[in-house]
């Protein structure tokens, strides 16, 4: 083969036909299939006091590694195009550690059209390794919570289970909201509605007990009162106000909202949503999905802005643009489609309703507000009840100007709130009297909070700032798979088994607090922007989930249920790394004495050290299978990442 052709390496094997025909001869299109190197499966892979990640091949990328060497060495520049996101900063320095690339380039898209694909290649740029250090860092504590504190929750319920450092406390929300749920004790409280005729047609307001409660109240519990209320007709009018309501369109979706609207409307769960996305991205439909950014680049708004005015939707009178949440930490677009002339695309019918949503939400996005004309009224009883003043309000609300709504067919019913439809106050003033037709006493009862849906998860963990948007979709997943919780239509009810879990957890571990996990996202942020460095991050968190297994209470139960025998731990013994997986070894006092033995032990490492040997500090050869041979990350000098 010729020394003439450039390579460009993707990440997705179905985006190679797409770019090759856009870059056009010359160019060689090729995909590493995803992640190519990872820690290895059975050790933990990182030991203090450097927590230097060794780095494996996964068997199953080996052909592709082969093949892309090969593709390498007769290529005159190599660039590596894949995902615009910390996790495709990471795979592109896998590939350049497995390859062997000396200087490649990097590009990067966030749509697979010609213009774009055609920028990146003349604009390439290195390796961000604080990009990569970020990943590396989220990717080793993962690993430190998987591999230390698994296997406590193994030992102590007596069945294969995992933590995760942002799956558990995805996990406790779904927990306290069930326990919420049994522990919710309702209040009957009651409700008054007065109704009148109206030249428009029958038209109510409701009562107004707040000011009539204590401070320590929310709702009215005195039935006999609330009947004698009910029984009240004469009222006159203390205010009356005439005004106008703008509702806004909303931001253009990230990868959290899609989710969430894609859920309410298409009935897809997170992860499928996920997958419909991907495959309109890598057919060019849309740009990137993976992002935290509500707004759009200047010339989508340009070319949205010029679709609707040919269209006559109504626009907005400037560009709108959205606040981006403090912890966002890609400088991507939103969502978006890539040629926003195209109303529908698609390949199937999942694919098609999607980009019609997408579509929607960003056009909408730049056009005008819907506005509402607003009527309030307060009514005052003409004669107090027991000295107290009883008063009642009413609110009616009629579209003016359907602005964005108008986008969807100018069906605006789901826009207004439901107690404010089809209420035609007439024209009043303060100081009239009227008298009501009738008054409904209506019981009411508080409920309690709803369970989680898997969008509505993903929400509150966006909100708590756990997790990001590459990670939602395998959280619930995960959940699921591994037995913690189960669904019930779209409803996440958390089993027994997910309940002990975090029950457990509980007791020690502080990776389990919402504050403590979203600081946590917050260092590798840092570490993104290079203000923090791997090493420290990663030491400090390993010290922590030492200190908090060692301050774990011993559970005899689970030992005997499990079938092992008891035997007496020494609690005070220094500990120290597993010379095959990493994890603690603890002294023990079995039946045949004192030994060393890997806390690894229920996720199937054998490991044994003699208790003389591992006193005086000796590495004596374990009773484990031999280590396998595992590739290490090259020195930071040459290219590796910051630590």
């Amino acid at each position: 083969m010729p020394n003439t052709d450039r390579l460009l390496i993707v990440e997705s094997p179905t985006k190679t036909r797409k770019i090759r025909s856009l870059l056009g001869p010359g160019w060689t299109v090729e995909a590493s299939c995803g992640h190519i190197r990872d820690l290895p499966e059975r050790e933990m892979g990182l030991e203090p006091p450097d927590f230097k990640p060794r780095y494996v091949v996964l068997d199953r990328a080996k052909p592709q590694v082969q093949k892309l060497k090969a593709l390498a060495k007769t290529a005159r520049e190599v660039y590596l195009a894949t995902d615009p996101d910390r996790e495709g900063e990471a795979i592109a320095w896998h590939i350049q550690m497995a390859v062997g690339l000396k200087n490649p380039a990097r590009v990067t898209f966030h749509e697979i059209t010609e213009k774009a694909v055609r920028a990146a290649v003349q604009a390439p740029r290195k390796l961000d390794l604080n990009l990569v250090a970020a990943q590396e860092t989220r990717r080793s504590l993962d690993r430190l919570v998987g591999y230390l504190v698994s296997p406590e929750l193994c030992r102590r319920m007596a069945s294969r289970l995992s933590a995760g450092r942002v799956q558990s406390p995805a996990l406790r929300l779904v927990v306290d909201r069930e326990r919420e749920i049994e522990n919710f004790k309702p209040i009957t409280h009651y409700g008054v509605t007065l109704y009148f005729d109206g030249p428009h047609g029958d038209w109510r307001a409701h009562w107004l007990p707040k000011p009539l409660l204590p401070e320590d109240q929310d709702y009215w519990t005195d039935l006999a009162f609330a009947q004698r209320v009910a029984a009240i007709r004469a009222v006159k009018v203390v205010g009356f106000k005439d005004g106008e309501r703008r509702a806004e369109p909303p931001a253009p979706f990230t990868t959290s909202t899609l989710q969430q609207a894609a859920s309410a409307k298409l009935n897809l769960n997170p992860k499928k949503t996920m997958d419909v996305a991907q495959a309109l991205f890598e057919q060019g439909w849309i740009t990137y999905m993976r992002t935290d950014s509500p707004n759009l680049s200047d010339e989508a708004i340009r070319d949205i802005r010029a679709y609707a005015q040919g269209q006559n939707l109504p626009l907005a009178p400037s560009p709108r643009r959205w606040q981006a949440k403090a912890a966002a930490q890609e400088a991507h677009e939103a969502i978006r489609p890539t040629h926003i002339e195209h109303r529908a695309a698609g390949g199937d019918a999942s694919e098609r309703a999607l980009y019609q949503l997408i579509w929607e939400r960003a056009v909408a996005s730049q056009l005008a507000a819907a506005v509402y004309d607003v009527r309030q009224v307060v009514l005052e009883s003409v004669e107090p009840l027991d000295g107290k003043t009883i008063r009642f309000g009413g609110k009616g609300e009629k579209l003016k100007s359907a602005g964005w709504l108008a986008l969807a067919g100018g069906d605006a019913a789901d826009e207004l709130e439901a107690e404010n439809r089809d209420n035609p106050i007439p024209v009043l003033k303060p100081g009239d009297t009227l008298i009501a037709k009738d008054g409904k006493l209506i019981q009411k009862q508080t409920e309690p909070p709803k369970r989680y849906t898997q969008a509505g998860l993903v929400k509150a963990l966006e909100r708590l700032g756990i997790g990001r948007p590459s990670t939602y979709a395998a959280i619930m997943e995960g959940l699921v798979r591994r037995g913690y919780v189960v669904l019930k239509g779209k409803i996440m009810h958390p089993t027994d088994i997910g309940k002990a879990v975090v029950d457990l957890l509980k007791l020690s571990f502080r990776f389990l607090e919402y504050d403590f996990t979203a600081r946590m996202e917050d260092q590798l942020d840092e570490i993104a922007r290079g203000e923090r460095q791997y090493r420290s991050v990663v030491a400090a968190t390993y010290d922590i989930l030492r200190q908090e297994i060692g301050a774990l209470p011993p559970s005899e139960g689970a030992a005997r249920r499990s079938g092992v025998p008891k035997a007496q731990v020494d609690t005070t013994a220094p500990t120290r790394a597993c010379p095959e997986c990493g994890q603690p070894m603890r002294r023990i006092n079995g039946r045949n004495g004192w030994f060393w033995g890997c806390s690894g032990y229920a996720a199937g490492c054998r490991a044994t050290l003699p208790d003389e040997a591992a006193a005086r500090g000796g590495m004596d050869t374990p009773t484990a299978p031999k280590r396998r041979r595992v590739e290490s990350s090259p020195k930071r000098k040459k290219s590796g990442p910051r630590r």
